[in-house]
């Protein structure tokens, strides 16, 4: 691995060592290693741009089917908002580690979750190479279940509070999005591949023969 530019947690660190021996085993085997990362200061803007046509059409449909009725607002929807979403946090990082879990050859022994506490940012990863759908659908699978599911429900109850829980989970998923951006964009002329989220990276790594 490269030389690290900060320093890392002690979770990040032991994720680092496990990772080194998953990397000796993987290259032992005739498997090439290609990381895969994205800068944080970037990724901000980027997810933000990724996710704003979706974002857009969640917009466009609930205001076209249900309209705003801005007066049904109360101190009740201040309240619940933050606290929903704080919630949903959490059910985001878990449905990655149900997801990745289910194809893990050692299951949920393979997930890890924690806290970034510079940012405050819980996390979920996988500690484990999957093939290439897998890991990319468990990337994603949180958007599609609470940006997407919340967007459908909102336009059919017409309720405002979902439709901005919907709006909050897509921006949310922006980081995620971009990973799965750069799967399906990265192609190979080899005959496998497995990816593996990076031990201490915002990325992945792919390993391919």
């Amino acid at each position: 691995m490269a030389n690290d530019k900060r320093k890392l947690t002690e979770k990040e660190l032991k994720r680092k060592n496990d990772f080194e021996t998953i990397s000796s085993e993987m290259q032992q085997k005739g498997y090439k290693m290609k990381n895969v990362v994205i800068n944080t200061q970037k990724a901000k803007y980027l997810a933000l741009l990724v996710m704003f046509p979706f974002m857009a059409l969640t917009f466009w449909l609930y205001n076209n089917v249900n309209g705003f009725n801005l007066d049904g607002i109360s101190w009740g929807y201040v309240v619940a908002l933050p606290l929903l979403i704080l919630c949903l946090i959490i059910v985001h990082e878990l449905i990655h580690g149900i997801t990745w879990g289910l194809f893990a050859k050692k299951h949920f022994h393979s997930i890890d979750f924690g806290i970034i506490w510079s940012s405050f940012s819980p996390y979920c990863t996988c500690s484990e190479p999957l093939k290439k759908w897998q890991y990319l659908l468990g990337t994603a699978m949180p958007t599609l279940v609470l940006g997407g599911g919340s967007a459908v429900a909102a336009v059919m109850t017409n309720q405002l509070l979902i439709f901005l829980l919907a709006e909050y989970m897509i921006a949310s998923g922006g980081g995620d999005f971009l990973i799965v951006l750069k799967g399906m964009l990265h192609h190979t002329d080899k005959k496998e591949s497995v990816y593996c989220d990076h031990p201490y990276e915002c990325g992945f790594v792919v390993f391919e023969k």
